[in-house]
């Protein structure tokens, strides 16, 4: 079983960092695989002890500048916060292990939005109630996830979470109507949020039909 898990670096990190060579620090990778500017990693394995932790881990560290307006800490070595994963995989190179420890966060996301979304609480009382339930919970986790990605795309709101969605978007006042055939919806126009809505809802007409 290979794993990743975020590694608390020790106290003496600072002394380490200096031990680094600069040309051993290798670029990070972005979401597409591109290099990410001013973030770099390296291999701390060598350097640390790691008696009493498993055989073969090895651990990661990235350093990076912290983003403008970012509050500094006092573990911040040269301008860079440095963090750190532990993994027991030993092929691929020290960029895509990073990318995959990275990505593991947004399944945590996601985790944590179908917490809010009503995965925390098993409301009913039977078993095969709940079982309902959970994939309720996950369709409306879905129709999120897209909605963010095809109807909020290039607005901020496409990383709010659910409690902001429902404030802001879910409970705007709206109203069917149905008039020669066809279904329109009224939009309260009072709505600081009504023009995002009203602009998202045009973005998933105008998808294509998916081919079959």
């Amino acid at each position: 079983m290979s794993y990743s898990v975020g590694f608390t670096l020790p106290m003496d990190t600072t002394a380490l960092y200096h031990l680094i060579p600069g040309w051993v620090w290798v670029p990070a990778l972005n979401a597409d695989g591109d290099a990410r500017e001013a973030a770099d990693l390296a291999d701390f394995t060598g350097l640390l002890n790691l008696d009493g932790w498993p055989t073969g881990m090895r651990v990661i560290v990235r350093r990076e500048r912290p983003h403008p307006g970012a509050q500094l800490r006092f573990d911040d070595v040269d301008g860079y916060r440095l963090t750190a994963f532990a993994t027991n995989t030993r092929t691929g190179t020290l960029q895509h292990l990073e990318l995959r420890h990275r990505r593991r966060a947004r399944c945590e996301d996601r985790i944590r939005i179908a917490k809010d979304t009503g995965l925390a609480n098993l409301p009913l009382h039977g078993f095969n109630q709940n079982r309902i339930w959970c994939q309720i919970v996950a369709l409306a986790s879905e129709l999120q996830a897209w909605t963010g990605m095809l109807a909020l795309a290039g607005h901020e709101a496409r990383r709010w979470e659910p409690k902001r969605l429902r404030y802001r978007l879910y409970s705007i006042p709206a109203a069917l109507a149905r008039r020669a055939r066809r279904t329109i919806l009224h939009l309260a126009q009072q709505s600081p949020w009504a023009a995002l809505m009203i602009d998202a809802i045009t973005r998933l007409q105008n998808l294509p039909a998916p081919a079959t």
